[in-house]
């Protein structure tokens, strides 16, 4: 399974939702990867504790690699770092992915993560991609190599208009790239169970058909306590409500998968 989480919109919860799905996962048993391609590294940084130079070139050093390597290459190379969490594996974003990207772009190495995923499946039960805020080359490659794409959303208005664009966009890419590409939801984060606003507008999603996933990630100090402490919530706080909505929401996607 290889699932990426995307949204074009920053401040919606990618990192967090990528991080802690996947460290669920992990504290299931699974074999789980999350591979960071945001040169921001944030996933990075909150599942390795690493931040500046101490983070390892990852991602980047594998797509450097692939821009001069020679036609007879055949095995993908990357250093996969290993976090304190059983079961659970990063592959590293640093900043130099954005010096990277117009080098990659007139190259035409599309589908270099594609072909790499494609050897990690065959050891890791799960893999999860964390993208940046944009459609941009890294987004494209990670909804190319992945079956699977969950979409951060937070319930405002601007936030719908450009949800509508989004779903239009990937509809595109897997038409011409990505045939086994398919949406499995809209993750409803930092949900406001009070508000009258949040809930009105997610009926209205719902009745247009719009695939809006049943588990709401409500907001809490607890994220940012659980980024501070380089810990997901399943080992920082397993107890929290929070945490139990992960839970809820990793184990209704495996049994719908």
């Amino acid at each position: 399974m290889r699932r990426v989480v995307f949204n074009q919109k920053g401040g919606v919860g990618k990192s967090s939702i990528a991080c802690n799905l996947a460290a669920v996962s992990a504290s299931e048993g699974y074999r789980t990867l999350l591979v960071d391609l945001d040169a921001q590294a944030n996933s990075t940084q909150y599942l390795t504790g690493l931040t500046g130079e101490d983070i390892p070139m990852g991602i980047a050093d594998f797509f450097k690699h692939s821009l001069s390597a020679g036609v007879g290459s055949k095995k993908n190379r990357v250093d996969i770092y290993e976090t304190p969490f059983e079961n659970l594996h990063v592959i590293t974003a640093t900043a130099e992915l954005a010096d990277l990207q117009p080098k990659l772009e007139a190259k035409h190495k599309i589908n270099k993560l594609r072909k790499l995923l494609d050897e990690l499946a065959e050891d890791y039960d799960r893999i999860y991609v964390d993208t940046p805020p944009a459609l941009n080359f890294y987004a494209v490659s990670a909804l190319i190599a992945c079956d699977r794409v969950l979409i951060p959303f937070d319930c405002d208005s601007f936030s719908r208009q450009a949800l509508y664009g989004l779903l239009a966009e990937i509809e595109e890419l897997k038409e011409d790239h990505n045939q086994d590409l398919q949406v499995e939801g809209i993750v409803v984060n930092q949900f406001q169970a009070r508000a009258s606003l949040p809930q009105q507008m997610l009926d209205e999603l719902m009745a247009e058909g719009l695939p809006v996933l049943p588990v709401y990630l409500g907001s809490s100090v607890r994220m940012r306590e659980s980024h501070q402490a380089s810990q997901p919530l399943v080992y920082f706080d397993p107890r929290h409500k929070l945490t139990r909505q992960f839970v809820e929401l990793h184990d209704y996607l495996d049994q719908n998968a």
